[in-house]
């Protein structure tokens, strides 16, 4: 790919557009039966970028709060236990990076909170190395 507006087409390209001439042909009232029926279930198209934006939010913050409640854990189970402090504060530590990553989520930002669960886990994991 060139990057040029003047390139030529390709034969794809050509095939792809004979066919979306032929789908402008179909009657309004056979297309509830198509393929493209809204009724097939969950594996269709998305309904647009705002519906891919809200499910990526939940999905930041779902996972902050479950990573928060695990980093909690392990570390009050290793607070219960002889080991040294720096695991404990390390599972903590790196529970408060993942909680600090569900908040950002719940904002919209979900690629500086990717980064951060990526960051809590990866401090969570150095914890555990210690132990």
């Amino acid at each position: 790919m060139s990057g040029r507006p003047d390139s030529g087409t390709g034969p794809e390209t050509a095939d792809s557009e004979a066919a979306a001439g032929q789908d402008e042909s179909v009657d309004p009232q056979d297309a509830s039966e198509g393929p493209l029926d809204a009724s097939d279930g969950p594996l269709d198209a998305s309904d647009g970028p705002w519906e891919d934006a809200r499910r990526a939010r939940w999905t930041a913050v779902g996972t902050g709060a479950a990573l928060t409640l695990a980093g909690l854990a392990a570390a009050l189970l290793r607070l219960a236990r002889s080991a040294p402090a720096l695991v404990p504060a390390a599972y903590a530590g790196g529970a408060a990076v993942c909680a600090a990553a569900a908040v950002l989520g719940s904002r919209g930002r979900t690629r500086r909170a990717l980064w951060l669960l990526i960051a809590g886990v990866m401090v969570m994991a150095l914890g555990d190395q210690f132990d």
